[in-house]
């Protein structure tokens, strides 16, 4: 999946990301740096953490519905596997 979407080369800015501290961003000398949203003709509307954060969540949630669509994401309402064993880990029978 990662082969069919474009991976430009930045020449001025980093783009990372974990999965517990979502994007982090840098210039190319490693001074920190912010995700920003501009318009059309250049000017900033949104800037800062909450953009880095709004973008991570698109990200997730894409990725969450291409794993349910293609059946590795799968939500079950108790532990599924051994009865008693969901039993113990959920402290009742399960469903």
């Amino acid at each position: 999946m990662k082969d069919s979407v474009p991976n430009p080369q930045l020449q001025a800015a980093r783009i990372s990301a974990t999965a517990s501290t979502g994007f982090s961003c840098s210039t190319a000398e490693g001074k920190p740096a912010r995700l920003a949203i501009v318009d059309d003709a250049g000017n900033v509307i949104e800037v800062g953490a909450d953009v880095a954060w709004a973008a991570w969540r698109v990200c997730i949630e894409v990725q969450e519905n291409y794993w349910e669509g293609m059946g590795h994401l799968v939500v079950h309402s108790s532990p599924p596997g051994d009865p008693e064993l969901a039993a113990i880990l959920i402290g009742k029978k399960a469903a």
